[in-house]
């Protein structure tokens, strides 16, 4: 059965709904895009390895050429959740509109995969001296659980690797880390009138905060690096919850934050500089309070500057390498012994959002670059 055109594996992709979620009753598997890479991989002489991840949810790692360097072309299958009626198209049918293609995954980042098999296929006639593996993961959206597997499982990937997310074709070899932890104070409940009667988590969690922004500031004292756009590390209070009537002393409360540390902030130093604030405030107020976060942190990650993949990729696209403010797979392949970046074609600015698109203007300069790439790294 021939390969379906470029377009035609765009539109196939996006139509293979995929979303990851916290929520359970919007989360979805991610096996119909898996299979769908599989098997046109598959059919290019690929070795496919699909790995089950957890229930309905998997990695793929197709693979040609082998030895211990390489290029790994990375990137994940799932995508946001989407209110349809936002949408001035059906979200999960490709829609060619004013040289866009727009439906969901079209930026961020199923439509990457579709560019690596197109620029791969003129390059199959030659011998891969070094390998070219396609790794496809799941949950980068939620719980990032496939590219923590891969990292956890330790197998060695390759010498390089590029993740596809969307840069604007602009390299980026840093970004923050993302901590979203939880504070919980039990106190005790009592009437308002008489203060001794309770203990209140209302007025420990002011206490709590106080402290917390007191850290803030420390860190943002100590830590500076002028290539992000906001400099400094950043601590959101995001959602607070406590107490239910005026007149009753507040018996709980909780705090949920945001903690963006950057490169060489070690996270579970950062942690351990709340815990240590916490203590006190416990035994001031004497009421319970527990720490933990609301899932696993994503580290900052940084790439050398003067690392091979680095300088290639400037070279490729012109562009001196950068630095972004969200969170990507790239420190947990930077983990397996890869150099790293993140490089694709879409805009940030339109992912995550109704009508997201690629500029088809992007696609072959995309494809060039993807053939550029893999020749230095596995052909020569």
């Amino acid at each position: 059965m021939p390969l379906p055109t470029l377009k035609d594996q765009f539109a196939a992709l996006i139509a293979a709904p995929s979303v990851s979620c916290t929520q359970p009753a919007l989360d979805q598997s991610n096996r119909h895009v898996i299979d769908l890479l599989a098997g046109w991989l598959g059919d290019l002489g690929f070795k496919c390895d699909i790995q089950q991840v957890t229930a309905g949810k998997f990695n793929l790692l197709a693979s040609r050429g082998s030895g211990p360097g390489g290029l790994v072309l990375a990137g994940h299958s799932d995508t946001v959740p989407y209110d349809e009626q936002l949408w001035a198209s059906d979200p999960l049918k490709l829609t060619e509109v004013d040289g866009r293609w727009v439906g969901l995954g079209s930026c961020d980042m199923k439509g990457f995969f579709a560019l690596v098999i197109e620029a791969v296929i003129p390059l199959l006639e030659h011998d891969f001296k070094q390998p070219l593996l396609i790794l496809a993961t799941c949950d980068e959206e939620s719980s990032m659980s496939g590219a923590r597997a891969l990292a956890e499982a330790g197998q060695p990937l390759g010498r390089a690797a590029v993740i596809g997310e969307p840069t604007g074709l602009r390299p980026i070899r840093m970004h923050k880390g993302i901590l979203m932890d939880r504070i919980d104070i039990l106190g005790r409940s009592g009437h308002s009138s008489d203060p001794s009667l309770g203990r209140s988590a209302l007025e420990a969690m002011h206490a709590v905060m106080a402290e917390l922004m007191g850290l803030r500031q420390q860190w943002q004292q100590t830590y500076r690096n002028p290539q992000f756009t906001v400099p400094t590390p950043t601590l959101n209070f995001g959602c607070i919850h406590g107490g239910d009537n005026p007149n009753r002393i507040c018996g709980q409360c909780a705090l949920e934050f945001d903690l963006r540390p950057l490169p060489g902030m070690d996270v579970e130093q950062l942690r351990a500089a709340i815990r240590e604030k916490l203590v006190p405030v416990a035994e001031r107020h004497d009421v319970r309070i527990d720490y933990a976060p609301l899932f696993p942190e994503v580290p900052p990650f940084e790439q050398a500057a003067d690392a091979e993949l680095v300088q290639v990729a400037e070279r490729l696209t012109g562009h001196r390498a950068e630095a972004v403010a969200f969170g990507t797979e790239a420190p947990y392949l930077q983990q397996l012994g890869c150099q790293t970046i993140v490089l694709g074609p879409g805009d940030i600015a339109c992912a995550h959002q109704p009508g997201e698109y690629l500029e088809m203007s992007r696609i072959e300069p995309t494809v060039r670059l993807l053939r550029d790439l893999i020749r230095h790294y596995c052909l020569h």
